[in-house]
């Protein structure tokens, strides 16, 4: 059987949910297949199960068709670092920050990691869904492009192009981007899927004809808009979640970091339909808020200098503020930060707010795991990923609770604990649950509206 890319006609076309969507359908029609891309850019990563970090839409595919997760479903991983730098993970491991353009230079010693991945992934499956990143045709850097063509033409893999209609210049983006395909590709692509369609379907059908009779491309379907709030890439994408706030009883406000990290640790807050949630950059926000979370950091020391430049300290130092903070936001409520090594900065001693007495300490190696952790009382399932230590994992102190441990507020009785406080009307509901239901029913909407049949029969051919 093929293997399959799905490639987008522009960035933000909806990859992910799509190579999602379609890896969970094809898993329920009894085939055996696997998430992949060869290398993503974003600091949302997960704890596999055979450890090591992997990007969380690839986590996310396999969870939700029940695959244990590897580190070949994401063999290259950048995170954001220090001015031109990007820190790197390699088959789930840190290899440390790299600059940009020596990465780029030296993009060909990758290659050999990324088909060892999908070889691997190949033994175990018959059918390998590759997302791809941004557009395939970015003609000055086709040569140093893992994701798209390498993946592609290495493997010889189906494509399917993705077009956002939202954006719009959609005919150019499909005509354009098909066009300057390597003609050895041109010859694996299905067809087309138009995305994110809104108003009277009916309007494209017109289209439709233009890109199948004038331009040749098969269209596989047009999807109608439907928001889905779970699976979060990237700081962007969870920037564009639609909450429904009618029966709001709390208000929360995530602080949005410049280097924010693991943001998939509010998906439960999007979606619980007591809670308001926003991400704030203004300190003068957090007086609506009841409560105010201070995410995970990819560079602690220099998100702390952010906040301080933009008057965060005062509110966020003062006992009376309410806050969750997590993992990078954790360590800056220490009374200092030690980085003896310079791991992530060029200070070795930065003042943290000193809400909890106590150092922490960043130490070279990374701390990457997942389990069962006793939070505040309650047993939860979650995951580390942190080169700070210190004396313990969590701490609650007043109108403060603070942890290293991802996946806070999946736990319903950790959300039931801290938002009672807020209201003691809050209710809550079971997050386990909700996500199952939303996934089958993605799926569903997208198996409704593309032709899946087309799609098997030209993976068999």
């Amino acid at each position: 059987m093929n293997s399959l890319s799905i490639f987008g006609t522009s960035s933000d076309a909806g990859k992910s949910t799509l190579s999602f969507a379609i890896t969970y359908l094809l898993h329920h029609r009894g085939i055996s297949v696997a998430p992949f891309k060869a290398q993503n850019v974003s600091n949302n990563s997960q704890v596999t199960d055979a450890g090591g970090e992997i990007a969380i839409p690839q986590y996310f595919a396999a969870r939700a068709i029940g695959l244990k997760t590897t580190p070949d479903m994401n063999p290259v991983l950048l995170k954001s670092g220090g001015k031109s730098k990007a820190h790197m993970i390699v088959n789930g491991k840190s290899v440390g920050d790299k600059d940009v353009w020596d990465y780029y230079r030296d993009i060909k010693t990758l290659q050999p990691h990324v088909k060892k991945a999908f070889l691997r992934l190949q033994k175990k499956y018959d059918c390998i869904v590759a997302e791809g990143a941004g557009s395939p045709v970015e003609l000055n850097l086709m040569d140093k492009d893992l994701s798209n063509i390498f993946v592609a033409d290495e493997f010889n893999t189906k494509i399917i192009l993705v077009a956002d209609i939202q954006r719009g210049g959609v005919f150019a983006s499909i005509y354009g981007v098909y066009h300057l395909l390597p003609k050895k590709l041109r010859k694996n692509v299905i067809g087309v899927i138009v995305n994110k369609f809104q108003g009277d379907m009916t309007l494209f059908d017109e289209g439709v004809k233009i890109i199948e009779k004038k331009f040749k491309i098969p269209v596989l379907g047009v999807i109608p808009f439907k928001p889905f709030n779970l699976g979060f890439e990237d700081s962007e994408s969870i920037m564009n979640y639609v909450q429904d706030t009618r029966d709001a009883k709390i208000k929360v406000g995530v602080i949005k970091l410049p280097h924010i990290s693991n943001f998939t640790d509010f998906e439960p807050l999007v979606v619980d339909k007591e809670v308001e949630l926003s991400f704030i950059s203004n300190a003068l926000d957090m007086a609506t808020c009841d409560l105010v979370v201070l995410p995970g950091s990819k560079r602690v020391v220099d998100d702390l200098a952010w906040l301080r430049e933009r008057g965060f300290e005062e509110k966020l130092s003062s006992l009376e503020t309410k806050v969750v903070a997590i993992c990078g936001g954790y360590e800056m409520m220490f009374e200092k930060i030690l980085d003896p090594d310079f791991v992530e900065s060029d200070a070795e001693v930065t003042e943290g707010f000193g809400r909890l007495k106590g150092d922490v300490t960043f130490q070279k190696e990374k701390i990457v795991k997942k389990g069962s952790y006793s939070v505040f009382k309650h047993i939860i399932e979650g995951y580390e990923i942190h080169n700070g230590i210190a004396k313990k994992r969590c701490k609650s102190k007043e109108n403060l609770y603070g942890t290293f441990i991802h996946g806070l507020f999946d736990s319903d009785e950790i959300r039931e604990m801290i938002f009672t406080e807020i209201n003691p009307n809050y209710k809550g509901y079971n997050f386990k649950e909700f996500k199952a239901q939303a996934i089958r029913e993605y799926a569903s909407h997208i198996d409704a509206h593309i032709d899946m049949d087309k799609i098997q029969k030209a993976l068999n051919d």
